[in-house]
């Protein structure tokens, strides 16, 4: 006799594991590919941060010495690292509270168009830009904001009264980072909270016409608590990048003008470990930015949980 299949919640995981990869398995090849790129590109370089704590030889693996926790003692006592890390989060902290709302208030526009072609024309150009890459899209900004023959030079000029370069100039450099990654990014999130949007069950908002209420009170009772789930994600995401503050675009635009307010750790890293060959500094450097990172999103997870919203885990 065959003996009878064993229900599924007495099954080890394991077995279940095992049985939905035959159920599925054309589902799991396609995911396959993307497996294999994050093993190879982010688990197995998690490695190479021994040599955070040794003196690194980089032609003699064998050669380095031990040394502890000697480079993180001397990463928190530069001064010169001390102003990158603080323009780090200057920059992250800017970037997050001017574009973070963004996206959402772009989403409950274009939720309220009636034209439809209008509405889609405006989302192909408005998620246009995140498929440019930081290296055209730098080309463009350097070539507007060119003291002599940029357009946007020219207008701001004409507005200030005073001839202004906003590439080497201190007072303006970051408020243009922020600008252009808000036009870079918010295209990527409009798409994400407008999907959050179309879930929204149409009678709701039919119910709420016969009670009385008019699109602001629709707004605040029904629309933003109904997308809150999806903001407090992707706020625990964008809490999880404080400390990335966006090494492609700063790194096209910045130059040793705006060194003390552009750069960051990212930037910084880079000189040190790659022009001076300082590696193991390099790497305390930044397995110090990913364990900042990592405590960051533990704790604003763990906030979306206390006050009753869905976290990330």
């Amino acid at each position: 006799m065959v003996a009878a299949a064993k229900p599924v919640h007495e099954l080890s995981a394991w077995e279940r594991f095992r049985k939905d990869v035959v159920r599925d398995k054309w589902l799991y090849l396609l995911l396959l590919p993307g497996i294999v790129f994050l093993l190879i590109f982010r688990y197995i370089p998690i490695f190479g941060n021994v040599i955070a704590f040794m003196d690194y030889n980089p032609y003699d693996m064998g050669a380095s010495t031990w040394v502890g926790f000697k480079h993180f003692a001397d990463l928190l006592t530069r001064p010169q690292f001390l102003q990158v890390f603080g323009n780090t989060l200057y920059i992250s902290i800017l970037k997050m509270v001017c574009g973070f709302p963004v996206p959402i208030i772009l989403a409950l526009m274009m939720n309220e168009m009636k034209n439809l072609k209008f509405k889609k024309v405006s989302q192909t150009l408005l998620y246009l830009p995140n498929f440019i890459s930081w290296v055209v899209l730098s080309g463009l900004i350097m070539n507007m904001l060119d003291p002599d023959t940029g357009v946007v030079t020219s207008i701001i000029n004409s507005i200030a009264g005073e001839k202004i370069q906003v590439l080497t100039d201190t007072r303006y450099f970051v408020p243009m980072l922020v600008v252009t990654d808000i036009y870079k990014g918010a295209g990527w999130g409009t798409i994400i909270y407008f999907a959050a949007l179309s879930g929204i069950d149409p009678q709701l908002y039919e119910a709420a016409e016969i009670d009385g209420a008019r699109k602001w009170k629709q707004l605040l009772h029904i629309t933003l608590p109904s997308i809150t789930p999806t903001i407090v994600i992707m706020l625990i995401l964008t809490c999880n990048n404080i400390v990335n503050a966006g090494f492609d675009q700063i790194f096209m635009l910045y130059s040793a003008l705006v060194y003390s307010v552009a750069d960051i750790i990212d930037t910084y890293v880079y000189r040190i470990g790659i022009k001076n060959a300082d590696y193991s500094f390099s790497t305390a450097a930044g397995l110090f930015k990913s364990v900042i990172a990592f405590v960051m999103i533990l704790i604003v997870n763990t906030v979306a949980k206390k006050t009753g919203n869905e976290g990330i885990w």
